[in-house]
């Protein structure tokens, strides 16, 4: 009996150290905000910033870091660690900066490529907190409407609808007006939601604590004893909603969300959902000014370091010594020779495929190390999407600041089986979900930038495989037949997204859509995913948790990222800070959350 109360003394000491220690500087010693300036419209000024096209004069000296990629995972670490007195180089392929936080332009309308809406961040939030310490307060959020997603079920023209409200009352309720009897099973679940979601951090946890204790803590029992989080890690979503309800359009209603994270709900860890489920149950928020508001505002505090952040400057391998240690990266510029730039830490947002089996040297990818990681991990969903540019403004054509989610049937493993099972060909009329939302309608500078244009985005999950054929073709030189299948799916979302939006019809001005192949080149992901390793099961297990890890089996390189923590905006800035801990061998969550009580209580004293 003493043996083990002595060694739980001795757990615990080890656990409070490492999860406490201290070594490095603290990027949040300070309270760098200030009063938000207005937004910048200055094309030409923008352009400097998100547009900062590499060349070899601009790379600076004696740097202390390279980040591949300029994603929130990218861009997120290398200002946590240029306010730590780093100097810090990213490097981005792409012609413009922010990986799926950029924006595009076709015709004079203006698209967002990978934010759509973000969760939690309320001025008291530590994720609003964090953000305005990374832009010193001047990334501005706009509220989107209320219901900030509307689910759609059957017929597009007159199915079901359900309005997902903020606030967990209001969802509650809202919920039990269209479900009359269901009352306790909805209050049920959503508790659930609530427990499980609440002990997210236990993942961070198990990341951060030396590998050994967090190996003990998942084999021995005592990570499922203690944690909600992993309890239902290894249960899906539809094994869990059925536990509470038998009504078939509550049950998909419950499970909707599955599209943030693409995994359908029989294969989706419960842990995850409902980490998604909570993420937005107070409401969404959408950047003011668009999406590359979010580089536009990164940007500077990393060159405020000293450093820089460059785009068109592709990184072609990571350079590694005798000693298996990373020390560079060979990079091209658009038109230029390859170059090799140096650095003692190199950080990879380039996803955990690409950084393993494209840009390590031959001899280093058959590492032991690296395939465990790799057989742990498969390649999330290739996405597609439609962008639709619609003459009029927000008010005239009536568009929402909210999200649709359509589904057609609430048999969900068939809309899946069905849609796999398809030819490519015939794949289009059986798109099993799609996400619509207007860009514009979230933005309320949108018409100040782009006065009479507003636009409109459909998404949803399309195999790699079906457009695999064309992929050593060059971008928009892929031949009719790519160009036919490529329409026959863009031509039935647009008919669906006309069906839920009528008042467009006729005011549709232009369309253009993207492939998984599309997001390949764009945005560097290896078989098109939208969320980089697939969030399956598997990925949500205590095992894979403890495995992925910012430090990579070569030392100085580091992991950043979706692929190493989550999904989404959230998802890939809470890697960030992962990553950003294990470099400054500090917590950064603890020093967030002291900061977080100071900003708060000078709040309180300034109210008195």
């Amino acid at each position: 009996m003493w043996l083990y109360v002595i060694a739980g003394v001795v757990l615990i000491f080890i656990l409070v150290k490492s999860w406490l220690g201290n070594r490095g500087p603290n990027p949040f010693a300070v309270d760098t905000r200030r009063p938000p300036g207005p937004v910048v419209f200055d094309k030409e000024k923008k352009r400097k910033v998100i547009k900062n096209v590499f060349s070899p004069e601009k790379v600076p000296d004696k740097l202390d870091a390279i980040v591949i990629g300029s994603g929130i995972g990218g861009q997120g670490v290398a200002a946590l660690l240029s306010r730590a007195g780093k100097r810090v180089l990213v490097l981005e392929q792409l012609g413009k900066l922010g990986g799926c936080c950029h924006t595009f332009n076709e015709k004079g309308y203006e698209f967002d490529v990978g934010i759509h809406y973000i969760g939690q961040l309320n001025e008291k939030s530590p994720s609003r907190i964090l953000v305005d310490q990374l832009t010193d307060g001047q990334l501005q959020w706009s509220l989107m409407d209320n219901p900030f997603d509307v689910v759609v079920l059957g017929d597009p023209n007159n199915g079901r609808r359900y309005n997902m409200k903020s606030g967990r009352k209001a969802y509650a309720e809202e919920l039990k007006k269209k479900f009359p009897g269901e009352d306790k099973a909805i209050d049920d679940f959503l508790s659930l939601v609530k427990k499980v979601a609440g002990r997210v951090q236990d993942m961070v946890i198990l990341k951060m604590l030396p590998r050994p204790i967090s190996r003990f803590l998942c084999f021995t029992g005592l990570l499922n004893l203690f944690s909600p989080f992993y309890r239902y890690a290894s249960r899906n979503v539809t094994e869990v909603v059925s536990e509470f309800t038998k009504n078939k359009e509550l049950q998909t209603v419950l499970s909707y969300i599955f599209g943030t994270y693409g995994v359908f709900p029989d294969k989706a860890s419960f842990a995850l959902h409902a980490v998604l489920m909570d993420h937005y149950m107070n409401g969404a928020w959408y950047p003011t000014g668009g999406a590359s508001e979010i580089t536009y505002h990164l940007a500077p505090t990393i060159a405020k370091a000293g450093g820089a952040v460059l785009s068109r400057a592709t990184v072609e391998q990571i350079l590694v010594n005798g000693d298996k240690r990373a020390c560079g990266v060979v990079v091209r510029g658009k038109g230029m020779d390859p170059m090799n730039i140096f650095a003692p830490i190199i950080i990879t947002d380039a996803g955990i495929f690409n950084t393993y089996e494209k840009l390590l040297p031959p001899e280093l990818k058959s590492m032991p190390e690296i395939q465990s990681q790799l057989g742990m991990m498969r390649h999330g969903a290739g996405g597609f999407s439609l962008f639709v540019g619609i003459k009029g403004s927000k008010e005239e054509l009536n568009l929402p600041a909210s999200n649709y989610i359509y589904i057609p049937d609430t048999d969900l493993k068939k809309l899946e089986k069905n849609y796999a099972s398809a030819s490519a060909d015939d794949a289009p009329q059986h798109i099993p979900m799609l996400y619509i939302s207007s860009p514009s309608a979230k933005d309320p500078t949108h018409e100040e930038r782009c006065p009479g244009k507003s636009t409109l985005t459909a998404l949803s999950f399309t195999p790699y495989e079906w457009f695999e054929e064309w992929k050593n073709k060059k971008v928009q030189k892929r031949g009719q037949d790519y160009e036919s299948v490529k329409s026959t799916f863009a031509e039935a979302m647009l008919e669906t997204l006309i069906q839920l939006f009528p008042q467009v019809k006729d005011k549709i001005d232009c369309y253009t859509s993207g492939t998984p192949l599309t997001n390949s080149h764009y945005l560097g992901a290896a078989r098109g995913e939208f969320y980089g390793a697939e969030h399956d099961l598997a990925r949500m297990s205590p095992e894979t948790t403890i495995a992925i890890r910012p430090q990579t089996p070569i030392k100085g390189l580091y992991l950043t990222g979706q692929d190493l923590f989550l999904c989404g905006f959230a998802g890939a800035l809470s890697a960030a800070v992962i990553c950003a801990s294990e470099i400054l061998g500090r917590n950064l969550f603890v020093d967030l959350l002291r900061l977080r009580r100071q900003v708060l209580q000078n709040k309180t004293k300034k109210a008195e």
